[in-house]
């Protein structure tokens, strides 16, 4: 199950307002990501936020199409709730008020992933009591 991260150039010294944002986050309004026409396409299955002076990074945790998730987030209302709040602390202004100009925004923002290590691609044996 891949991992993609996506980036914010943040104004530094406003670490705990922008922590106050997130940490309000109102949840997507479900995990099941579906095409135009209504097939299940992939899931949301977890995300963390990280914040160090003027980067914020946005881990996501998926099964499916990484096309798909920048689609789903976008027509999510507490996604463009976070993104006018976050709008005043961000180094470089952008438009994500369409569920298009969120995607374009999603896919320009998404970081290079250069590895991911899971239980399944563990070299060898996996420890007792880690099921694989």
């Amino acid at each position: 199950m891949p991992y993609a991260a996506i980036s914010y150039d943040v104004i530094p010294g406003h670490e705990d307002e922008i922590a106050e944002i997130f940490s309000n986050f109102r949840r997507v309004s479900t995990p099941i990501m579906k095409n135009e026409q209504g097939e299940e396409v992939g899931r949301l299955l977890g995300s963390a936020v990280f914040i160090k002076d003027e980067i914020v990074v946005r881990v996501i945790h998926y099964e499916g199409d990484l096309a798909a998730v920048g689609r789903h987030m976008g027509q999510q209302s507490g996604v463009h709730d976070l993104e006018g709040r976050l709008a005043p602390y961000l180094k470089t202004k952008r438009d994500t008020t369409s569920p298009e100009k969120f995607a374009q925004h999603f896919r320009a923002s998404h970081m290079r992933c250069i590895a991911q290590l899971t239980k399944e691609n563990y070299p060898g044996p996996l420890p007792a009591g880690v099921e694989g």
